[in-house]
């Protein structure tokens, strides 16, 4: 696989954890290879969202539920911690309503609609539909594709004819 460093630029981190990035990718078909690569650029780049976003469509994609569902869950902590966000629903839901259109309050709606799709992974289907019927709520356009996942996670099984 070619990575071009180039088409990393608009990471906002020191090149060294970008070499790590792309050794990641470099090294994708070796997974302990390139985990190990993955978990060093997170060690290094600490709370950073750009990273722990990379890190969790890593793991989503290597089939790592767990680690991705953590990764994931730091990304929307850290929005919520830095937009002093409440953790009741009732309080929050209004702001997001209000706020859907800002970058910020996107990539959180983001990730917890991702969230959603890693916990149905893990089979932990009543918190995905929990998870995807609120992102639903905000999100009429279908953007973050949580109305998606909630069609199937609710969908009654089939009939055997």
């Amino acid at each position: 696989m070619q990575v071009d460093a180039q088409k990393l630029s608009w990471f906002q981190v020191p090149e060294d954890i970008k070499e790590l990035l792309i050794l990641a990718a470099k090294t994708w078909e070796n997974t302990a290879e390139s985990e190990k690569y993955m978990q060093q650029a997170l060690a290094k780049a600490g709370e950073n969202i750009d990273v722990l976003i990379a890190a969790y469509r890593y793991f989503y994609y290597k089939n790592n539920f767990i680690l991705a569902l953590q990764t994931v869950v730091k990304v929307t902590d850290k929005i919520k911690a830095a937009e002093n966000f409440s953790d009741d629903w009732a309080t929050l839901k209004p702001i997001l309503v209000k706020r859907k259109e800002e970058p910020q309050i996107r990539l959180y709606l983001n990730a917890y609609a991702a969230s959603g799709l890693v916990l149905a992974k893990l089979g932990a289907i009543e918190q995905a539909k929990e998870v995807s019927a609120r992102v639903k709520e905000i999100d009429e356009k279908n953007d973050f594709g949580a109305g998606i996942l909630l069609d199937i996670l609710t969908r009654p099984p089939e009939e055997d004819d």
